[in-house]
């Protein structure tokens, strides 16, 4: 039988914490000697009730540190964890031949969340930027039993082998986008997404291939105010 982590699923599931949370700030898990994979824990956060958690894939030669700046204020006021995963290679693993250590690493990031916190299902949100884009997109779509928000930022790509689970889709593409033109992405998923019977928010807006605040904004609305409304 073949190993369906090598069609991207992951074998999380959660269970009742271990340990109690971490404190405020960043947090390295030690899932990796180099490129390790961050968690960052808003002030406040109450852990008497499930906890919102947000996972952000950075893009191309990027990094954990590089995409936090963007998304942690909106933790900070909606409460909510993230989690930043560091790809092994310059990009991820899909995007070069396919499944493989990433994947390993997501797997060992989530369990070690779990151990700390209460997960809630309905807001457990993929989200990335270009690659890391296409890497939410293809592993989110895969996983949707477990991811509720695929959030996809100029992704490129999907290479999904089988679906699990429905989740919420938001798409955002840049008019301007110099590496990946809109009419073979963003586009072109929305509408493949939208026959698929994916629920689907499709936004276009002016700029280049960059991470857009304005974007992120209605991004992590979207993640926060919309829940899905069937088992």
């Amino acid at each position: 039988m073949l190993d369906p982590s090598l069609l991207g699923r992951l074998t999380f599931h959660p269970v009742a914490p271990t340990k109690s949370g971490f404190p405020p700030g960043r947090h390295h898990l030690g899932i990796a000697d180099e490129r390790d994979t961050v968690l960052y824990v808003p002030q406040d956060l109450d852990t008497s009730v499930p906890v919102k958690l947000l996972i952000m894939f950075h893009g191309a030669g990027g990094f954990p540190e590089k995409v936090l700046p963007f998304l942690e204020p909106y933790a900070d006021l909606h409460k909510f964890i993230i989690l930043a995963p560091h790809s092994k290679f310059p990009t991820w693993d899909l995007v070069i031949g396919g499944n493989g250590p990433d994947l390993e690493r997501l797997n060992l990031a989530l369990n070690k969340v779990a151990d700390h916190y209460v997960l809630d299902p309905k807001h457990l949100g993929f989200m990335g930027h270009s690659d890391g884009a296409s890497y939410a997109l293809s592993i989110g779509l895969t996983n949707g039993d477990i991811a509720s928000h695929v959030i996809v930022n100029s992704g490129g790509f999907m290479s999904v082998f089988m679906q699990e689970g429905t989740p919420l889709v938001f798409i955002a593409h840049g008019l301007q986008d110099e590496q990946l033109p809109i009419e073979r992405s963003g586009r072109a998923h929305a509408t493949q997404l939208k026959e698929a019977g994916y629920e689907v928010k499709y936004v276009e807006h002016n700029g280049p291939h960059a991470i857009q605040p304005a974007i992120i904004e209605l991004a992590i609305d979207f993640f926060i105010n919309r829940e899905v409304l069937h088992d």
